[in-house]
C-alpha cells in the first residue's frame, strides 16, 4: 500500500520539514520503501497488513507502520519532531 508524507499543519513545522526527513530516511527501512516525488515524500509497505483484512483496517495498519518509521526516524534526529509529520493514503 502507498502513503504521501506531509507536513502537518498544527504543528508549526518549518517549511523544509520534509527535506530535513529526507535527509535521514533511508531508501529501505522497517519493510517500507520510501522515495521522493518533487516536494512530496511517499512510502510503500512491502509486506503489508494481510488481504483478509477490510480495506480500511488494512490502511490503517500500514498507515501505522509508516508512521512508527518516521517516529524512529524522528527519535535518532534531535533537529526532527514527530509532530511535524502526516501521513495519508496515496490517492
Amino acid at each position: 500500500m502507498k502513503f504521501t508524507i506531509t507536513r502537518h499543519s498544527g504543528y508549526g513545522a518549518p517549511a523544509d520539514a520534509l527535506e530535513l526527513l529526507w535527509q535521514r530516511l533511508e531508501s529501505n527501512r522497517g519493510g517500507v520503501s520510501f522515495t521522493k516525488a518533487g516536494p512530496q515524500l511517499r512510502a510503500e509497505v512491502k509486506k503489508g497488513a494481510p488481504g483478509w483484512m477490510e480495506r480500511s483496517v488494512r490502511q490503517e495498519v500500514d498507515r501505522l507502520v509508516v508512521l512508527n518509521v518516521v517516529r524512529e526516524v524522528c527519535e535518532e534526529a534531535p533537529e526532527l519532531k514527530f509532530d511535524w509529520y502526516a501521513v495519508g493514503v496515496l490517492r
